[in-house]
């Protein structure tokens, strides 16, 4: 390949179907026809000695080449864009709409904050609640039907974060703080008023917290290594939900002690350490790579972060956090 003779613009091209990993949304991206967009790819893959972009069922797929060579041009566009680029903007003039997923108690906790902030500074945004059904969002952002995902997702940022090169590289992420589970019951609960040991544990009834309705958590996982098992009576998939049936009847659950006061009933629960070792709730903002320099997109994270980093300072000081402006 002589570089001297490559159209720079099919590198635009390039990286856009690599964000969108589809050729249509990226055809509406680029304002080009589908075929237009093929073409390029077709005249990329020339240059490059390599099929570049595989087609699938669901959009396309990246080779190896092409994962290897996009870092380079999308760092490259990226410093482009940044020169041309409008040295402020004001976040008064945003006009964006933007769907957020998250569980229901995740929402109560910082929604209200972040709602000010956009009124205060940035009144012409609008957000819309989508249900977090899901432990890896990245199919959601992927299509485009979310354009933030809040939550504790193990899987995908030990992916995201090891670097590993698959069809949803697409995907970033920033951490936002690390709390930890903790058993919640009602006040007046047999269990109360005693120590909380493996045993007295396992002989409870259960209520679990599951988006998917499966009835196998990570405390289930936990118990199995030591050969033991416990009796999950009831799952949601709502903290609120969770903590009106804890306050009301003998199930206990286990729950992030920073989300108890959000399931409205925080007079009438009690939490107890739990008699097993357990992970940190690592909680991640992750959105799609197509959003990354939007200047609306952007301002509504860095101000989720911030407000994260003020709220836990003043109201949580036992959660860990971090912070990092994006």
């Amino acid at each position: 390949m002589n570089f001297l003779t490559l159209d720079l613009n099919l590198l635009r091209i390039f990286d856009t179907v690599m964000i969108e990993q589809n050729l249509t949304r990226a055809a509406d991206k680029l304002a080009m026809t589908q075929p237009a967009v093929s073409n390029a790819l077709k005249r990329l893959r020339h240059a490059f000695n390599d099929d570049l972009l595989i087609r699938t069922a669901y959009g396309v797929k990246p080779t190896p080449r092409a994962e290897t060579l996009w870092p380079a041009i999308r760092d490259a566009l990226s410093k482009l864009e940044s020169a041309i680029a409008p040295a402020t903007v004001d976040p008064a003039n945003f006009t964006d709409s933007f769907r957020m997923a998250m569980a229901d108690s995740t929402a109560a906790y910082w929604m209200p904050h972040l709602i000010r902030e956009i009124e205060k500074n940035a009144p012409g945004i609008n957000a819309r609640m989508v249900p977090l059904i899901t432990r890896d969002p990245r199919s959601m952002l992927l299509h485009g039907d979310i354009d933030i995902a809040v939550g504790f997702f193990p899987g995908v940022v030990s992916q995201l974060a090891g670097g590993q090169a698959t069809t949803t590289s697409a995907i970033r992420h920033n951490s936002l703080y690390t709390g930890r589970y903790v058993c919640v019951m009602r006040k007046d609960h047999p269990l109360a008023s005693q120590p909380l040991t493996l045993k007295t544990y396992c002989e409870a009834h259960h209520l679990l917290v599951s988006f998917s309705g499966r009835a196998h958590g990570l405390v289930d996982e936990i118990l199995e290594q030591k050969n033991l098992h416990r009796r999950i009576l009831l799952t949601v998939n709502q903290f609120f939900t969770a903590g009106r049936v804890v306050a009301n009847s003998d199930l206990i659950t286990v729950l992030p002690q920073h989300l108890i006061s959000s399931t409205g009933m925080e007079s009438k629960l009690i939490w107890k350490e739990l008699p097993m070792e357990t992970p940190a709730v690592n909680v991640d903002m992750l959105w799609h790579e197509r959003d990354m320099r939007n200047p609306a997109h952007k301002w509504l994270r860095n101000n989720l972060i911030e407000l994260v980093e003020n709220t836990l300072n003043s109201e949580n000081p036992q959660i860990e956090h971090q912070n990092a402006m994006i």
